[in-house]
């Protein structure tokens, strides 16, 4: 069973931006998942159906972590949805320093980590893509609509003699998702929570 004793690179692929078969896209309503995310790993996911109907390249993806941008459409009532920080901002004065640029479109960008595939560590007899956005929220938003614009492979899914051993590696992995995302190249020129906007074409998740 696979450990994580050895170090592992936090920053993945050229500065220059996604390589081919990158970047793919993946769409559909969070739906609830297997609840070991929160309760168990302290790493929230938000699941979304694994529909080769839908996503024709998920069928022959490697299974394995992934990483990239997600997009959500939260409704109005959610804490963190585009109306309520923009209300927020407006009142304290701090405007444009939490939002994405693209102020028109109801979908706000985040980085995120996600993993496709079994997880041999659970023993899942389904497959699953399991994404868990870089963002602290202060409330649920299944049913939301989110969009993914997968950018780049971790690493294959393994098992493991322990769970400290699985959230040590997902850490790592959130390490790297985060490090290699905060280049130029590969960053949505629409703009990301938190204000960064680089030069990466991030439209169809805002569109």
């Amino acid at each position: 069973m696979a450990e994580t004793s050895n170090p592992r690179p936090r920053v993945l692929y050229p500065a220059s931006g996604p390589e081919p078969p990158f970047p793919l896209r993946m769409e559909g309503a969070v739906i609830s998942g297997f609840g070991r995310g929160s309760k168990e790993l302290g790493i929230p996911t938000a699941n979304l159906p694994v529909d080769a109907a839908l996503t024709p390249w998920i069928a022959d993806a490697r299974s394995g972590v992934y990483f990239g941008w997600a997009s959500l459409a939260l409704p109005a009532a959610h804490p963190d949805s585009a109306s309520r920080t923009t209300e927020t901002e407006t009142e304290t004065g701090t405007a444009g320093s939490a939002s994405s640029s693209s102020s028109s479109s109801p979908f706000q960008i985040y980085p995120m980590v996600m993993s496709i595939g079994y997880n041999p560590f659970y023993k899942n007899s389904v497959r699953s893509a399991e994404v868990h956005v870089l963002h602290s929220f202060g409330a649920d938003f299944y049913d939301a609509t989110m969009r993914l614009l997968i950018l780049g492979f971790v690493r294959d899914e393994k098992d493991y003699n322990g769970l400290d051993a699985l959230v040590e590696d997902i850490r790592i992995d959130c390490d790297v998702a985060r490090q290699s995302l905060a280049r130029e190249a590969w960053t949505p020129a629409e703009g990301v929570v938190g204000g960064a906007k680089g030069t990466f074409d991030g439209a169809w998740l805002v569109r």
